[in-house]
């Protein structure tokens, strides 16, 4: 599948008073007697479906003892966020466009968040307070693609409902862990271990990785950080951007899913 480029942002967009970002991306437990819910959040769904993909983590899943919740396309929007963590889910893989928002020209940009995309498009008259507040981004994958709301770690915080409870937080997408402030966001909210990926990776290779890591934490019941480092010495590095994967906090690195879920 082609990559999609890495775009930064010459200009803020008049339309709106918010930087716009251009995305990097390519194009239920055991331990328990009552199953525990996964949720795999397929925002690329409508453009670049994996069915493969989403068959095979299932099941890795439920054999594991998840009940699984599929969410696609469009039922991924501002307000399924909003409700994400009151949903009860131990572990949430996001397969979706993410990556760091970047402002100013191409000679002196500045990277000022990480965002998630809905498949919400973008309007200046919604959530009016969410914008104003800066925890709405104005997203994009490159310079002549659609809009769409992209959430940052501030609407993780401040917008979201309820919390999560010691969930697992897996993101099948670009840069999220470039830096720690959306991890952060999810940690504070009651994430239990944030893994993602530090730059742009290639949707092939990622979707790979993905799966090769969910056995390593369901199958293998490998610690967090045997899991990363296992990723990486099968696939490698994204074999155009280098990307590593990481996970955050540290002290989530000696784990097992079954511990931090139980946390």
């Amino acid at each position: 599948m082609k990559r999609c480029l890495l775009v930064a942002l010459v200009v803020v967009l008049l339309a709106s008073p918010w930087p716009a970002l251009l995305c990097g991306c390519s194009a239920s437990t055991s331990h328990s007697s009552v199953a525990a819910k996964a949720a795999i959040i397929d925002q690329l769904y409508s453009l670049h479906p994996n069915e493969e993909f989403i068959a095979e983590v299932t099941t890795i899943l439920e054999d594991y003892g998840f009940e699984v919740d599929v969410y696609q396309g469009d039922e991924v929007t501002v307000d399924f966020y909003r409700q994400l963590p009151s949903y009860g889910h131990k572990l949430i893989i996001l397969r979706t466009h993410s990556g760091a928002m970047r402002l100013g020209s191409q000679d002196a940009e500045t990277i000022v968040g990480i965002c998630l995309f809905t498949n919400e498009l973008y309007s200046k008259t919604k959530h009016p307070k969410e914008q104003l507040n800066g925890e709405l981004l104005r997203a994009r994958v490159v310079e002549d693609s659609p809009d769409f709301f992209g959430i940052g770690a501030k609407f993780v915080t401040s917008s979201m409902k309820g919390s999560f409870d010691s969930t697992v937080v897996v993101v099948d997408g670009c840069s999220c862990l470039y830096n720690e402030e959306l991890a952060e966001a999810f940690t504070e909210k009651g994430a239990s271990a944030f893994i993602a990926w530090d730059a742009t990776v290639d949707l092939d290779y990622v979707d790979r990785a993905t799966i090769y890591l969910m056995r390593q934490l369901c199958v293998e019941k490998v610690t967090i950080e045997k899991t990363v480092e296992g990723t990486m010495n099968v696939l490698g590095l994204d074999p155009e951007s280098n990307a590593i994967l990481k996970y955050y906090p540290l002290q989530s690195g000696s784990k097992t899913l079954d511990e931090l879920v139980a946390d």
